[in-house]
């Protein structure tokens, strides 16, 4: 099977995880198109396209003055699962992963991204922020990020996955909707976390949605899953599979 996962706003590059292996993106020569294009914009209007902050515009203006295709490992070129530091990568808590775990990491998991498309986990990375929702593209034929991914990022799904594989999608609904799921040949499979209420109602709550996602990515990983039924036994977080509440292809964990 293969994961979904969404990136992070937040990166750090000075945790020193070592991995086995370092790969390069895909799609490293459209995320140069993309990043030369971003280049051509002030401070002010990064933060006008993304809705940050002036400080963060600036430092969004300055990696990309300063940007280098990430093809080989340096300070500033890292795996991406290594990088990345929102709830998500908390919960799949790379910095205690063995080789054998990155390694399977590598064959099932896959980062959605708005400058790279998709990434593999140890697929190098320069630091960046481009959100797939951003009404940005390198072109004129592409109003967004969404046109100008189009069909590529299934494509590259189609072409990998061997017959019957399915995909878990823990990826949020922002970088899920870059999929061409017309164009996929895979049953799609997405977990849903909800919390239980006193009153006996159930919530999603994003911030344990986003732990959850990362922890269940995890057990995948590290447990080598081929058969998603197994996923159901899943109790990370103290969540349980609810048979009751789930749908043939959304499958929800409650706690």
């Amino acid at each position: 099977m293969k994961i979904l996962i969404s990136p992070a706003k937040l990166l750090d590059y000075n945790k020193n995880i070592d991995v086995p292996f370092t790969s390069k993106a895909n799609f490293i020569d459209s995320a140069d198109e993309l990043a030369h294009q971003l280049k051509k914009l002030s401070s002010k209007e990064i933060s006008e396209l993304m809705k940050l902050s002036e400080n963060l515009g600036i430092l969004n203006h300055q990696r990309y003055q300063n940007w280098e295709k990430p093809e080989k490992l340096s300070a500033h070129s890292q795996p991406a699962i290594t990088v990345f530091d929102g709830e998500v990568y908390k919960g799949l808590n790379a910095e205690t992963f063995t080789a054998k775990d990155f390694e399977a990491a590598q064959k099932k998991l896959r980062i959605l991204s708005g400058l790279y498309g998709i990434l593999k986990p140890l697929d190098l990375i320069y630091p960046y922020r481009l959100e797939m929702g951003t009404k940005f593209s390198a072109h004129e034929k592409a109003k967004n990020l969404y046109a100008y991914w189009g069909s590529q990022i299934s494509d590259f799904l189609n072409k990998e996955m061997e017959e019957n594989e399915v995909i878990i999608n823990l990826a949020s609904n922002e970088y899920f909707k870059a999929v061409d799921k017309k164009n996929l040949n895979a049953r799609v499979i997405t977990p849903v976390f909800k919390e239980l209420r006193e009153d006996g109602t159930l919530k999603v709550i994003v911030v344990y949605t986003k732990h959850a996602r990362g922890v269940l990515a995890r057990d995948i990983i590290q447990n080598q899953y081929t058969n998603p039924e197994e996923i159901k036994g899943f109790n990370g977080d103290g969540y349980s599979f609810s048979e009751k509440e789930s749908t043939e292809n959304e499958w929800v964990f409650i706690r």
